[in-house]
């Protein structure tokens, strides 16, 4: 055979692939050159944004709200003066790679557009300065409730309007109740006087009976801020017998909705182990109690690492986002700082240049920068009176006093009432107040934790002053400890 056919073959094939590899060769430079050509343009346009991510409705309910915005390039770290938001609000500024973002350290204002403002961002590989500008709008806020009465309690679901409220949970039963950014957590009695914690969704589906610690009584039940988590005080059936537990702290957590988890006992040092009052530390996983002998003791969840704060006779509050409680003690109130045990007296309220008249409630310190605190004076009529802080009630304010300690009055109760609690929405934006009505006609009920057959809620905008909406029921679920029998 010849072998001339071969090599005419072997010939074209070397052709076929010489021009092949001078085809493949440009091919790379043209996308090398496009590729080099991307990249100039992006410089030359700085960075640009390719995806946002926001949670408005998480923002106007809890702190630790996070806007994210993730740019086409990596960026160079970012600072405090470089981010504006509007309306003003507390905020920690983050770069990461390509994304940048402010984490809001108190919850935002509902019903309210935000714009947040980037300045002066430069990606890694230079170029020119872009200015970012991201616009949210915060959803309008809704609040839970808890009615009782004609043998069936209902928690309601409604608007600060009180709009088409909807019954979201009913039992015969319903001692209390707290609500957590996930479940609603109801602590109920059945007919022969057992206690149980149900946990249900927000909106009262996937009920479920968590573990107690014994066939006994709850109370003082509470959530976390953040994390799913909740407390309560709880005390055996048997009393009268020996090692009966009584009023011991115990936390439990929601986060696995089928676990039947045990409660956690929170081991308070000392002799005492009884709990009269307690609060969750916001942002924290600290726990502040104040035991039967008067002790004030900040510990962390497991009762581990105790510090001794000293002696208290009451809690009023901690301000979400804060580490400053404010506590009744015997020489009168306190703001305890909580990171390193200093404490000072609590400014005294003035309006228009002169002490606010009455007898001081429970003070319901408010977060945010303005800080300060709503607090109820009942005012007095003294001219009958034999000494001070004596005579007849004319009826309460609720004032909203700054840090400074000055206040004016934001809603008025009258003499005929009673005001059961104050709270105050996770913003500091409103006041809520439950008010008994008519209390020489209004009987309390023979629940452990007896209301007034008729509560009325008001929610005032502590900024105007203005009422918003007002309620039948109580509890609402910006409290964050149990409405005690009367202020």
């Amino acid at each position: 055979m010849s072998t001339e056919p071969r090599t005419r073959r072997a010939a074209s094939r070397r052709r076929r692939g010489r021009a092949f590899a001078g085809t493949f060769a440009a091919v790379l430079g043209v996308l090398a050159v496009l590729g080099l050509a991307g990249a100039a343009a992006g410089t030359a346009q700085g960075p640009r944004v390719t995806a946002v991510q926001i949670d408005p409705d998480a923002a106007a309910n809890a702190s630790g709200a996070r806007l994210i915005v993730t740019m086409n390039q990596s960026l160079h770290e970012l600072t405090p003066a470089q981010v504006t938001v509007s309306p003003a609000a507390a905020f920690t500024v983050d770069t990461s790679g390509r994304a940048m973002g402010v984490r809001f350290t108190l919850p935002l204002h509902d019903d309210t557009e935000y714009t947040v403002r980037f300045r002066d961002v430069t990606g890694l590989g230079g170029g020119p300065v872009t200015t970012v500008t991201e616009r949210f709008r915060t959803p309008q806020l809704a609040v839970y409730l808890l009615q009782r009465g004609d043998g069936q309690d209902r928690i309601l679901r409604t608007d600060l309007a009180g709009r088409d409220p909807q019954p979201v949970f009913t039992d015969p039963h319903i001692e209390d109740f707290r609500a957590t950014g996930s479940h609603l957590v109801v602590s109920t009695l059945d007919g022969k006087g057992k206690a149980a914690l149900v946990v249900t969704d927000l909106d009262g589906r996937h009920r479920r009976d968590l573990p107690l610690p014994g066939d006994g009584t709850v109370s003082t039940l509470q959530t976390a801020d953040r994390g799913e988590l909740i407390g309560y005080t709880y005390s055996d059936a048997d009393l009268g017998t020996a090692g009966a537990r009584e009023s011991r702290l115990y936390t439990a957590s929601l986060k696995d909705a089928a676990a039947h988890t045990p409660p956690q006992p929170v081991d308070v040092p000392g002799n005492e182990k009884r709990v009269v009052d307690w609060r969750f530390v916001p942002d924290s996983d600290s726990i502040l109690i104040l035991t039967y002998d008067g002790r004030m003791l900040l510990t962390a969840a497991g009762g581990e690492d105790a510090a001794d704060l000293g002696t208290g006779a009451a809690i009023d509050g901690i301000a979400r986002g804060s580490s400053v409680a404010v506590v009744e003690k015997a020489d009168g109130m306190s703001m305890v700082d909580l990171t390193d045990g200093t404490q000072k007296p609590l400014p005294g309220a003035r309006a228009d240049g002169r002490d606010v008249p009455g007898r001081m409630g429970v003070v319901v310190p408010v977060a945010g920068e303005a800080g300060g605190s709503v607090r109820p004076y009942t005012v007095l009529d003294v001219a009958g009176g034999t000494g001070a802080g004596q005579g007849v009630p004319e009826g309460t304010r609720i004032y909203r006093v700054a840090a400074d300690g000055t206040a004016r009055a934001v809603l008025e109760i009258p003499p005929t009432d009673a005001v059961l609690q104050t709270c105050v929405s996770p913003s500091g934006r409103y006041a809520a107040v439950a008010v008994a009505p008519d209390t020489v006609h209004n009987d309390y009920d023979d629940y452990l934790l007896p209301m007034p057959h008729t509560v009325i809620t008001h929610v005032v905008d502590l900024g105007d002053a203005r009422e918003v909406g007002s309620f039948h029921g109580f509890g609402i679920s910006w409290c964050q400890v149990p409405t005690p029998p009367s202020q």
